[in-house]
């Protein structure tokens, strides 16, 4: 076996004299399958959680699941949200919200492994993936983005709130004052 080692962005190159050095092993692909029926929308993957993200374009669109732990969520996973979970269940009568993150109902549903009907079911997904259905798919970080974006205007708010504040009452407002190098405070 030779070994490889990576330099930069997934770059492999041969290293000189390492070739009785095992190279790891890599992990099986969960549910591969589903990346064979989506393969048309050209999906690419990322480990996520132990798991398998898959994701069409800009979205990600499914997780592939098979650990040891916590068997019930194994399967494919759904990246949707609540307002379409409804309306999925009469696609999908055995979804359900992923117990390993927590209780309730999450955005995200499982495609549980361990029915009967699991194979049909996510190639059913996979045909709603490659029909770009708005009920599959979420763009990562978006909802992070506008939390960020409401926090950072709340916090400018309170500063001008008070910068007013100050100018009504004839005070000037404190500059912060950075250090000088090379002199003692």
């Amino acid at each position: 076996m030779t070994k490889f080692s990576k330099s930069g962005s997934r770059n492999f190159f041969l290293m000189p004299g390492s070739e009785d050095i095992p190279a790891k092993k890599r992990k099986t692909i969960p549910h591969e399958f589903v990346l064979d029926a989506i393969s048309s929308v050209s999906p690419w993957t990322r480990p996520m959680f132990g798991c398998l993200a898959v994701y069409v374009e800009n979205k990600i669109v499914l997780i592939l699941r098979d650990k040891p732990d916590h068997g019930a969520d194994n399967g494919v996973w759904l990246a949707t949200t609540s307002e379409h979970h409804e309306s999925l269940r009469r696609e999908f009568p055995r979804m359900r919200s992923i117990q390993v993150l927590g209780g309730g109902v999450t955005g995200w549903q499982v495609l549980p492994a361990d029915e009967e009907d699991f194979e049909a079911a996510a190639l059913r997904a996979c045909e709603l993936v490659l029909a770009r259905d708005p009920r599959i798919g979420k763009i990562p970080g978006a909802k992070k983005s506008a939390r960020q974006a409401i926090g950072q205007n709340e916090k400018a708010s309170k500063r001008a709130k008070k910068a007013i504040a100050k100018a009504k009452l004839g005070k000037k407002p404190k500059l912060s004052k950075k250090p000088k190098l090379g002199k003692k405070q």
